[in-house]
């Protein structure tokens, strides 16, 4: 049976995760891809068996003490990031401390929030809340979320890493954003940008996708209408498509 991405790097962790199990067992300490791969798999696994956030969290700063692993590695991993499938949906974890070493939250990084450069005001027009982690890209995020998905377009909530910002059915919240940042390039996601995000030609391309799609939007202050039916959709998407290539 064909493997998704996602399925195919899922089964490639367990695979590690397997291999860094089999060498605990045997009395080795690991190194750092096999530490890495057992933390992580253990999150995906308890996500998948319905704990929450934190509760995964919490407990993934246990699965390995530093005299478990070889010397140096707990200097070296210092944080382990994963996205897991918990029951409300794919969600980043950020692990710090792996190793059971306490770091001085005003040490860590991720623990501060990035400088915000705007605001944008999103909607949820669905029946249930949705959760906004923090580093969607925000063009991108859930369909039934209203906003102006232009000024997002590479861009994301200006959170910490890992944290994630409920918007309850019917509310509408002001969402400070800040530029996406590394290479700028998104792959993934929808699937509907997959290019670099500084790119006017990959923008526009992406924003008529996703509007296409039906992706609540605010164009010039004026709300979009959603289309009736998934099939419209796809074929708008494959209208696009046919466009690009030829």
């Amino acid at each position: 049976m064909p493997l998704t991405p996602g399925e195919a790097d899922r089964l490639l962790l367990f695979t590690q995760a397997e291999l860094a199990r089999a060498r605990r067992a045997r009395g080795l300490l690991l190194n750092v891809p096999e530490s890495v791969a057992l933390i992580a798999d253990a999150i995906c696994e308890w996500a998948r068996d319905g704990l929450s956030l934190d509760e995964v969290r919490e407990r993934a700063g246990r699965v390995l003490r530093a005299d478990e692993v070889l010397a140096g590695v707990p200097s070296v991993v210092d944080q382990v990031r994963v996205e897991a499938r918990f029951d409300d949906g794919m969600r980043l974890v950020v692990v710090t401390d792996p190793f059971g070493l306490v770091t001085p939250p005003d040490e860590t990084a991720d623990d501060v929030r990035p400088n915000p450069v705007a605001d944008v005001v999103i909607t949820n027009e669905a029946a249930t809340p949705i959760g906004i982690s923090s580093h969607i890209h925000l063009a991108e995020v859930n369909p039934r979320l209203r906003l102006d998905r232009a000024a997002a377009f590479g861009m994301r909530p200006a959170l910490a890493t890992g944290d994630v910002l409920w918007i309850e059915a019917g509310s509408s919240i002001t969402l400070s954003i800040t530029e996406i940042g590394g290479s700028r390039v998104m792959v993934g996601n929808t699937g509907l940008v997959d290019g670099p995000l500084d790119s006017p030609e990959v923008r526009d391309r992406a924003l008529t996708a996703l509007r296409a799609c039906g992706y609540l939007d605010i164009v010039d202050g004026v709300e979009t209408n959603d289309l009736a039916t998934a099939e419209q959709a796809v074929a708008a998407v494959m209208r696009l498509r046919s466009r690009s290539d030829g």
